[in-house]
């Protein structure tokens, strides 16, 4: 195993890489500025040089010979940089500026360098393993086209429009070769292994049940991860540059996709619906200050950044199904005292004999004089009125002392609960959102690991 080893000396070769880009996007004045800005504090500005028209090829070589990285041998040229700050641009929607292109190029030079590392890994795999892992030629062409249909243009008309913007073809296409082939690695050596247990979507539809009664926001979210990006500060700066470029037009989800670190960048930051107890609580404390069509301020948390769209707000339902089971001691409503003292006490000694619910009947069937079944599922609000106090204070795999009815006494078992309403999600839309979220958090596992047993120069 190689040591890891990064070498830092950024600073240095970030204003020459700045002074490129700037000419060689033809910036507005302010953002020829920009290169200056990557001084060492309290270093003196050089001075100004009047820019000078520069031919094609005299850009050409500087740009492809100097070196921005190594990763493990495998060589980033500011080339590379350039061209991917450009593509950042053209599909994020954000403007060039003074303040905004040091992130762009950050930004650029950390994706570069996790795409190298994934590929490299893919490429070791495939030779060690004998497989095909990397997408073809076809399946990128296949790729562009959907991207294409879904902008409403054509392949070609999407070409055109990125090559008019300075982007060479072979960049996109090493970017969406890259993310094609590791998710489909991920998703195909961790995919079919997961499993997602009944315990999880019951927690999971439990949490829903619990909050159904709260409000409920739909949001996106961009995710600054502040380790990725250098510390807590860096993520900061980074989000506000981000929030000035949305507020000046930028898409939001164009904007997630190429910056944010979260799994739902994928989906262009799209969170769907959540309630309170789903996202950190500084999220939960900002999102309760938001009106819809409001993008929050930076909300800084344990592990970087959060940026937070809030497109929709709703009250929250109070309709909670329960999937119950019941033991019941038949009694007539005119019983004795004494019959109802004595069933009473048939069903004290047998609660705390009930494992679980799977184990009621058999259990319950061993006692004379009980009767045990399934009532299925229900709206709490449909349940007999004896019945919907216990229903609602007993969490799942809780059973409630015993309830007095016109038919007789009662032990309930509360085997399921869950969120009521068209918009609860079903049982195989938490399956697979809770096996997105571990597949994620499995992939940036993976790439840390290849980064910290990695040998990365930036210069």
């Amino acid at each position: 195993m190689r040591s890891a080893r990064s070498v830092t000396t950024f600073a240095a070769g970030a204003a020459s890489i700045l002074a490129l880009t700037v000419a060689s996007l033809g910036l507005p004045a302010i953002a020829r500025q920009a290169a200056p800005a990557a001084q060492p504090q309290g270093a003196s500005p050089a001075p100004a040089a009047a820019p000078q028209p520069a031919t094609p090829q005299a850009q050409a070589n500087p740009l492809a010979e100097s070196v921005a990285a190594v990763v493990n041998d495998d060589i980033i040229s500011s080339y590379d940089v350039v061209q991917r700050m450009r593509l950042l641009m053209a599909t994020s929607g954000m403007q060039p500026t003074q303040e905004n292109l040091p992130q762009i190029e950050q930004e650029a030079l950390r994706s570069l360098i996790d795409e190298r590392l994934e590929m490299q890994e893919l490429k070791r795999v495939e030779k060690q393993q004998k497989i095909t892992i990397i997408s073809t030629d076809k399946e990128v062409d296949e790729q562009i086209a959907d991207i294409a249909q879904s902008n409403k243009m054509t392949a070609d008309q999407l070409k055109q429009s990125l090559t008019s913007q300075g982007i060479g073809l072979d960049t996109w296409r090493a970017q969406l070769r890259a993310d094609s082939s590791w998710q489909s690695w991920i998703q195909g050596r961790y995919g079919s292994r997961l499993r997602i247990g009944e315990d999880q979507i019951k927690a999971y539809q439990r949490r829903l049940a619990e909050s159904a009664a709260k409000p409920q926001y739909q949001v996106s979210e961009v995710f600054i991860d502040a380790a990725r990006v250098g510390g807590m500060e860096t993520a900061a700066n980074g989000a506000s540059q981000l929030i000035t470029q949305m507020q000046q037009g930028a898409p939001f989800a164009a904007v997630a996709r190429q910056f944010s670190a979260s799994a739902t960048a994928a989906n262009g930051g799209d969170v769907g619906w959540i309630s309170p107890g789903e996202m950190p609580p500084e999220v939960d404390a900002a999102l309760e200050q938001l009106r819809p069509g409001q993008l929050s301020k930076p909300i800084p948390v344990k592990d970087g950044v959060y940026i937070i769209y809030l497109r929709d707000k709703r009250a929250g339902s109070k309709s909670t199904i329960v999937d119950l089971k019941q033991v019941a001691a038949p009694l007539a409503a005119n019983a004795t005292p004494e019959q109802v003292a004595a069933a009473t006490k048939l069903l004290v000694d047998l609660k705390p004999k009930i494992a679980n619910c799977a184990a009621l009947e058999a259990t319950a069937g061993k006692v004379e004089g009980l009767v045990a079944g399934d009532l299925g599922e229900a709206e709490i609000t449909d349940l007999a009125p004896a019945f919907q106090e216990a229903a609602s204070k007993l969490d799942v795999g809780q059973i409630s002392d015993p309830i007095r009815t016109d038919a007789g006494m009662h032990l309930i078992a509360v085997c399921g609960k869950r969120q009521g309403g068209a918009n609860a999600p079903s049982h195989d839309q938490i399956e697979n959102r809770l096996k997105g979220q571990q597949l994620a958090l499995i992939s940036k596992r993976y790439l840390r690991d290849l980064r910290n047993q990695a040998t990365i120069e930036t210069r």
